[in-house]
């Protein structure tokens, strides 16, 4: 006998009425008309089953501390960073691991179950490292949070960032990480980039680097990454985050660019709510909105996944842990809107930040975890256009989050209906 099986599962590759079965917390069945028997059923009824929601950059260590010491008042990255420099002296570690738990409850009801976030490591008492490192143990149970260490202020423009971001490697954080545009000059920039990855060669870690994230065509730090990716065998280990300076980048530099990113296997992070919202601040009009090509990194091989980036902090007020909401942000800005681009935007939230994670046993197949979400939509299209309902999370097969069904039912003359969603 199962533990729980899952009838009439509609899969996000478009395969319908399949049923899951589920023992141990790993998935043993996925098939038609499953020929077994569980302590306990649950019909789908033709309703989408995918593996959970995966966001690939966030930072948790600023997340719901919106007017905090104050609002951004015009909006732009930079002033962002201004208040958070503002706010770093004044932090307290409950007051982090707090507001950390909280987020990680709203995404457990949205069915986000693994989360990479960037966390600051340019103060010396590392306080949100070691904030971010108890939330780590504290929801393992229920979610994956990878941590990259972060060094905000620019690891040589900050003095003693690189032995602070060494130090926290040290603590346990999983993955190095830079900001080489925010240097103070292109060849420091370069140069934080070959420092970086060589530690991480050393220290044999991955690599997340927020890259480029500027309206300057030429700032060009993905080019560096991807050549020290290629030099030191880090393939299929390093992601550029943001990259929205190719946005305003001309069109012959990104022909050669793109294929040096595939050929170096870097993955690419774009930020879309993030990225139009900060982005373009200075232009008048035409005015930019910056996320990065993703349909070009796409048809050239690169791996791209979506962030959420910030929910209610310095940079950003709206936000809710939905990563439906991303990628539905993502395809309009991408203007990805055949099926098979809009399917790409679902994977860009799930399977394919989950490979640039590393996360194991993710996925439908047998003998994966069974981390699933079920959506009130009847296919991939479906649950992004109308950002869907969940009304379960698994983790590990057991239900985590439950929830009612959506609908509106209309009282009209000749109309008597329920909309669902």
């Amino acid at each position: 006998m199962l533990d729980l099986i899952l009838r009439h599962c509609t899969l996000p590759d478009g395969r319908r009425d399949h049923d899951i079965g589920v023992r141990e917390g790993r998935i043993v069945a996925v098939e038609p008309a499953l020929a077994a028997t569980a302590a306990e059923e649950v019909d789908a009824a033709g309703q989408l089953v995918t593996p959970p929601f995966v966001d690939a950059h966030f930072h948790m260590d600023s997340t719901l501390s919106y007017g905090l010491p104050r609002v951004n008042q015009s909006g732009t990255l930079l002033e962002g960073i201004a208040l958070w420099g503002e706010l770093k002296p004044t932090l307290m570690q409950d007051a982090i691991v707090e507001r950390a738990l909280a987020y990680c409850d709203w995404a457990v009801g949205k069915g986000l179950l693994s989360i990479r976030s960037h966390v600051d490591v340019c103060d010396p008492r590392l306080l949100a490292v070691e904030a971010l490192l108890q939330v780590r143990e504290r929801v393992k149970p229920y979610l994956d949070l990878q941590l990259v260490a972060f060094p905000q202020d620019g690891v040589l423009r900050s003095p003693g960032a690189l032995a602070l971001l060494k130090r926290a490697l040290d603590l346990g954080v999983d993955v190095v990480g830079g900001i080489p545009h925010f240097e103070r000059t292109m060849g420091e920039g370069a140069e934080s980039v070959r420092l970086l990855c060589e530690l991480a060669a050393e220290r044999g870690l991955r690599v997340d680097m927020h890259c480029d994230e500027t309206d300057d065509p030429l700032s060009r730090h993905i080019e560096t990454l991807s050549f020290h990716t290629q030099r030191l065998g880090l393939q299929g280990r390093v992601a550029g985050s943001h990259l929205t300076s190719m946005h305003s980048m001309d069109n012959y530099y990104v022909s050669k660019l793109l294929p040096l990113i595939a050929e170096a296997g870097v993955a690419a992070i774009a930020n879309p709510l993030i990225n139009i919202t900060l982005q373009g601040r200075h232009d008048t009009y035409p005015k930019r909105r910056g996320m990065t090509r993703v349909p070009e990194l796409l048809a050239a091989g690169v791996p791209v996944a979506f962030g959420h980036d910030c929910v209610m902090d310095p940079w950003y007020s709206l936000g809710s842990g939905d990563m439906l909401e991303v990628a539905h942000m993502g395809l309009h800005v991408a203007q990805m809107t055949s099926q098979a681009a809009m399917r790409q935007c679902f994977d860009a939230v799930t399977t394919t930040p989950a490979r640039i994670l590393g996360l194991e046993g993710y996925g439908l197949d047998v003998g994966c975890r069974a981390d699933l979400v079920l959506l009130q939509a009847r296919d991939v299209v479906e649950a992004l256009r109308l950002r869907a309902h969940r009304l379960l999370v698994l983790r590990a097969g057991r239900v985590v989050a439950p929830s009612e069904p959506v609908g509106t039912r209309l009282d009209l003359p000749g109309r008597g209906a329920t909309l669902r969603g």
